[in-house]
């Protein structure tokens, strides 16, 4: 008997295709690359999109473990160069959808907030706010409320890591089932979904659009702020 499986089927998550990129939805709690403690990755799963080509493709760009949603892969070297440049170069929007634990007091509004690791230890990802960080900026608004919790569309202009967990968490709102910034248990829920990414890869035409639906973890706390 095979072991269970995050990802039965990549292809029924594929959103987006084309000869130079893929865009797929990434399920919560599925690393993208192989980490020291072993386990499924999504790596393990990328030779299923090869369509054809003698390689399989690769992520361009990074997504949580515990964050779903829309990830872009490149198709082979030249596409993932190129997509590289416009993801480095903050020509990639990126939409995200999260629900936080709080109430922000305006309805919409931006995080300046330069961020830096919180250990010297190159193998931690935690980070903090910093003054002498990163320069890190985001903007949010707010999509929907149930009191106690708030449904927030958050843009992200740079790419920290863990950017959006610690500006919202430093806001006062942090995201709901957070285990690090947050009040969430240690393997609970994290509320942050990779709704959306806008991608101008050819010059002539209209940016790649493709949109991930809402992750069935996060839809209970969405409907209670309002989602249909």
């Amino acid at each position: 008997m095979s072991a269970p499986t995050l990802l039965p089927d990549i292809g029924a998550r594929l959103l987006y295709r084309d000869a130079l990129l893929l865009v797929i939805d990434k399920p919560a709690g599925l690393p993208v690359h192989p980490g020291p403690k072993g386990g499924e990755t999504l790596t393990d799963h990328l030779d299923a999109l090869r369509f054809g080509l003698p390689r399989r493709p690769e992520a361009v760009h990074r997504l949580d473990r515990d964050t779903s949603g829309c990830l872009a892969l490149g198709r082979h070297a030249k596409a993932l160069a190129r997509l590289g440049k416009l993801f480095a170069g903050a020509s990639v929007q990126k939409t995200y959808w999260a629900v936080v634990e709080g109430s922000p007091a305006a309805e919409s509004g931006s995080i300046d907030m330069p961020l830096a690791r919180r250990s010297p230890d190159p193998r931690s990802w935690w980070m903090k706010a910093d003054p002498a960080g990163d320069p890190a900026l985001t903007h949010w608004q707010v999509l929907g409320r149930d009191g106690a919790r708030t449904w927030l569309e958050l843009r992200p202009v740079t790419g920290r890591t863990h950017q959006l967990r610690v500006h919202c968490a430093e806001s006062g709102w942090p995201i709901l089932g957070d285990p690090i910034y947050g009040s969430g248990p240690r393997g609970g829920a994290l509320h942050l979904h990779a709704r959306a990414l806008s991608i101008p890869l050819y010059p002539k035409r209209d940016p790649v659009q493709a949109e991930a639906p809402a992750p069935e973890h996060m839809r209970p706390a969405l409907a209670a702020c309002g989602l249909a």
